[in-house]
């Protein structure tokens, strides 16, 4: 046990790591959300108030904060619609409009002046197709700590796509929330932790109780 929190630790150096967050968003996780079944999962579990812990500790630390945002044109110029997915939330009462409160993140998750927040148009994955890999690149990341919605799609694109880039990706189960409640937990287990670290919110905020002074390129 020991050991293995020595590595998840080496893992989370704040030098190399970042945290990102997925479709935290109010129009996703809000109390106004498109996606109501969702946005409670993600509060009655604990995982958007685990998530907001794991952003406010990172910003105590050192470590680079990322918010990827799922977006659409109020026209739907070139967004997806080559899935039921897509056709399906572009008929939603609530749009996740550029620009709109639906695409800002959701309370009681704090953004600071350093975050970085990354939007997109189109397809289903905050990584691929996207600015991520070029910004983590850029900020010298080795470790990338996955959190947020959906345990359904985003999420597994996500860490599939950063695995696939390089990276050592932690999911923090606890903070990853998907519908319906039971299939997150089985959706972690029999699959995510085949390809990343799978930790909790208490364990990553254990590694980071004494932040060290960190210098970014």
């Amino acid at each position: 046990m020991a050991q293995s929190s020595a590595r998840l630790a080496e893992q989370l150096d704040p030098a190399i790591t970042v945290l990102l967050t997925v479709e935290c968003q109010q129009g996703v996780v809000g109390r106004e959300s498109a996606l109501p079944e969702l946005a409670a999962a993600a509060r009655a579990s604990g995982a958007l108030s685990n998530i907001a812990r794991l952003v406010a500790a990172a910003h105590e630390s050192g470590v680079q904060v990322m918010h990827a945002v799922a977006e659409r044109r109020p026209d739907g110029r070139g967004a997806n619609s080559n899935a039921r997915l897509f056709r399906a939330a572009s008929r939603l009462p609530v749009q996740q409009h550029s620009g709109s409160a639906a695409v800002r993140i959701a309370e009681p998750i704090e953004v600071a002046d350093e975050d970085l927040v990354v939007r997109r148009l189109h397809g289903l994955s905050p990584v691929a197709g996207t600015d991520v890999d070029a910004l983590l690149r850029n900020l010298g990341c080795r470790t990338l700590i996955v959190s947020g919605v959906s345990a359904n799609v985003a999420i597994p694109n996500a860490v599939f796509d950063a695995v696939n880039l390089g990276y050592t990706v932690v999911v923090p189960g606890d903070a990853v929330a998907g519908v319906p409640a039971e299939y997150t937990p089985a959706m972690i287990r029999h699959t995510l932790a085949l390809v990343s670290t799978v930790t909790t919110t208490d364990e990553v905020l254990g590694c980071w109780k004494r932040p060290r002074s960190v210098t970014r390129g």
